[in-house]
């Protein structure tokens, strides 16, 4: 016998207006904006990324940005999107929560809600318009497109008053691979009634291996993980076997690249040293994975530790006049 399922029917959403947005237009950081210092550790890190990302792009080697939703939470979206329009950015990887904040932003120009306060009366995440995600979902798996290109479409294609501002927008644009890859219940989307868990699986298995093909090339290029704890380290890690697997029979290799990871855990010297088990730092999933054991054939790594709004803009910056625009 099935076991009893909620019934979603029984759900009340409310309009976005109704919701007090913890991250506004106003949030957004100008490209031109003074960015925080970086340590002098973080400093050095960052000048060896910004040379190989400079280097691969100039090679044609590829430049993979996985990263978590606290990248455009921050408000640097902009950053983002002006790397991908100079073709820095060769492929966008984001977990499920950057599609939400990055929709609702295009969309009303506020995203991010008060968990404490909206859990209380048993509405946070259930916004209306927020399910529109689903129904790009949708369509996108009976195009047979990925839900990073769904989302994209239905932004760039849509009334949406501040696409502008919408990195899967701008990707679907430039024709750049943006790929969203969830996490079953984790998201605010899923609780929807309209939420169809076929669509969303087939969309982001999709773009799972749309990310695994980029990877096939990654021979060159350069990986970062940015604000990623467990996706990027976790898709990335299969992504890269599943390449190696096709390049070995093929007498290919896949070893010489760089990774980098910019985040906030302080890893000291410890950055490329996989610790004993019974370290907390164990637990890291990119110390072990980006860091070391995926680079341990020959590539190499860096780890830049620091707040997002310092580390993306020194890349930015870094990267713009090392390709001397």
């Amino acid at each position: 016998m099935p076991y009893p399922a909620f019934d979603r029917s029984r759900l009340r959403l409310l309009p976005l207006s109704a919701r007090q947005h913890d991250v506004a237009l106003a949030d957004l950081v100008a490209l031109d904006a003074p960015a925080p210092p970086l340590s002098d550790p973080a400093a050095e890190a960052m000048r060896h990324v910004v040379d190989r990302a400079v280097a691969a792009r100039q090679a044609g080697r590829p430049v993979i940005l996985l990263m978590g939703a606290h990248v455009i939470k921050l408000g640097l979206s902009r950053f983002v999107i002006d790397l991908l329009e100079r073709g820095v950015i060769t492929h966008l990887g984001m977990n499920g929560a950057c599609v939400i904040h990055d929709f609702e932003l295009a969309l009303v120009g506020g995203t991010s809600e008060d968990v404490a306060r909206y859990i209380q009366r048993g509405q946070f995440g259930l916004w209306q318009e927020t399910g529109g995600i689903n129904d790009a979902a949708a369509r996108g798996a009976a195009d047979g497109i990925g839900l990073g290109e769904a989302a994209g479409r239905a932004i760039e294609e849509g009334a949406f008053p501040h696409r502008d501002i919408s990195v899967v927008a701008a990707a679907y644009r430039l024709g750049v691979p943006a790929t969203v890859h969830v996490g079953m219940g984790y998201d605010i989307i899923h609780e929807h009634p309209n939420c169809d868990g076929a669509a969303l699986g087939a969309t982001s298995y999709r773009d799972f291996l749309v990310l695994a093909q980029s990877i096939v090339g990654l021979q060159g290029g350069l990986l970062l993980n940015v604000g990623t704890a467990v996706m990027g380290p976790e898709v990335y890690l299969k992504a890269l076997s599943m390449a190696r697997n096709v390049a070995h029979q093929e007498g290919r290799h896949i070893d010489r690249f760089t990774t980098a990871v910019f985040d906030l855990q302080p890893l000291g010297s410890q950055a490329h040293t996989v610790p004993g088990k019974e370290a907390p730092s164990y637990y890291v999933r990119f110390l072990k994975t980006i860091l070391v054991r995926t680079v341990q054939d020959g590539g190499e790594s860096f780890y830049v530790q620091g707040d997002h709004r310092a580390t993306i803009p020194a890349f930015r910056h870094g990267v713009v006049a090392g390709m001397g625009e």
